[in-house]
């Protein structure tokens, strides 16, 4: 075969390979700012009963901050409780003092949150609530979220997802902000465009709210590095794909300690790529199967990698189409992948100017590119060694 018409079938394949994504970005960031956040309207009279599930291993240092933002949105009927797992520190007992329910799981071999929530499940069998509303032990939960997020489950039978962000540490880095606001592109742009066009979305981590009958037999007990996005997957898989509630909003913080950030970003990124490969075909196929177009919608929208990588693919391939048009071959790729920077630039505009211009000045936003580069040894480290196994990620000192 003539190697300019192998490399030129191989350059189409990459072309498709980046285009289709970007594009898929570009309507959901277009979507997320038509008609600016939908309001999630009460739709139930009845509040429904509550269990609060807080999987924590080792955070005596953040727990009671998390307790006292939930604590206020709880009534007598509700429970709160922290599942206390693999713990060497006074997690537990600290919870008990502030008026959670503290259950301690010891599992030296079987460690994770997957393993540490169905442990919070069993305990809840003997007489469980209405929904389970999961929150991670490092979040500031605002007003009114657990109300809204159980209530909307309840009324819809579906899992229900909160806006989850991340904010900078103070005195943060350019690289910083513009971690937190690609991740604010994930976690919120995204589902919210989703929202705007009826389209379920994925499940990001904590804020997340289960109608009893659908969480008590989801297989939870596992070390899946991203094991909310696989639940999120299973549970849409088995007719049940999760809702998007922008209004109500849970916060963490991005660690200040880049050892650790590093760490928090390898075990995300990997396990959204492990994802994509094993799971996008699976989707595809259950959605022609079953004809359900909401499958098809989850698969396109978890074909798009994290922002970072997407625009590293994008510059790769265009610097390969621009040496094969100059050497001879055709240069249609090249101006196909110029249309496509125009939509992943764009989409990265639109999600800023809508989103994430009130803490990220444009100035800032421009250095994306040193942001992507220092990220090119997490992307290399997935080729050589992917990470498989959980690791939590440590917490700043305070």
């Amino acid at each position: 075969m003539n190697p300019f018409l192998s490399s030129e079938i191989i350059l189409w394949s990459a072309t498709l390979g980046v285009l289709v994504p970007t594009i898929i970005l570009f309507i959901e960031c277009s979507a997320a700012l038509l008609s600016g956040q939908k309001k999630t309207k009460k739709s139930i009279d009845i509040r429904p009963t509550i269990a609060v599930l807080i999987p924590a291993h080792n955070e005596a240092l953040e727990i009671g901050a998390t307790l006292k933002t939930l604590l206020p949105q709880l009534t007598k009927r509700d429970r709160l409780i922290v599942i206390a797992d693999n713990c060497s520190d006074d997690t537990a007992k600290i919870s008990r003092a502030l008026g959670a329910i503290a259950i301690e799981r010891e599992d030296a071999k079987c460690r994770g949150k997957g393993y540490a929530l169905d442990y919070g499940l069993r305990f809840l069998e003997a007489d469980p609530p209405e929904v389970v509303v999961v929150v991670d032990a490092d979040c500031h939960v605002d007003e009114g979220t657990i109300e809204q997020i159980a209530c909307l489950a309840k009324t819809t039978g579906s899992p229900v997802q909160a806006t989850y962000l991340l904010a900078p540490p103070p005195n943060s880095s350019p690289k910083q902000k513009i971690s937190a606001f690609a991740f604010t592109v994930k976690n919120l742009v995204r589902p919210l465009g989703l929202q705007q066009l009826g389209l379920p979305c994925l499940l990001t981590g904590t804020g997340m709210a289960f109608p009893w009958p659908i969480i008590h037999q989801a297989p939870l007990a596992s070390g899946n590095i991203v094991e909310d996005m696989q639940l999120g997957l299973d549970l849409a898989l088995a007719g049940n794909a999760p809702l998007f509630c922008p209004s109500a909003k849970v916060t963490g913080v991005l660690p200040s300690n880049q050892k650790a950030a590093k760490s928090q970003r390898t075990r995300w990124e990997h396990g959204h790529l492990r994802t994509i490969f094993a799971q996008v075909p699976r989707l595809l196929k259950a959605s022609l199967l079953q004809r359900r177009f909401d499958l098809l919608a989850i698969a396109l929208d978890l074909c798009v990698p994290p922002l970072s990588l997407l625009v590293l693919i994008w510059g790769v391939i265009l610097v390969a189409a621009l040496l094969i048009g100059l050497l001879g071959g055709t240069l249609i790729p090249a101006i196909v992948l110029a249309i496509t920077g125009l939509l992943l630039f764009g989409s990265i505009i639109k999600a800023w100017a809508g989103f994430g211009r009130a803490n990220l000045s444009f100035q800032t936003l421009l250095t994306i590119f040193f942001y992507v580069v220092g990220k090119i040894s997490i992307y290399l480290s997935f080729l050589i060694k992917p990470q498989k196994i959980w690791i939590r990620t440590e917490r700043d000192s305070k």
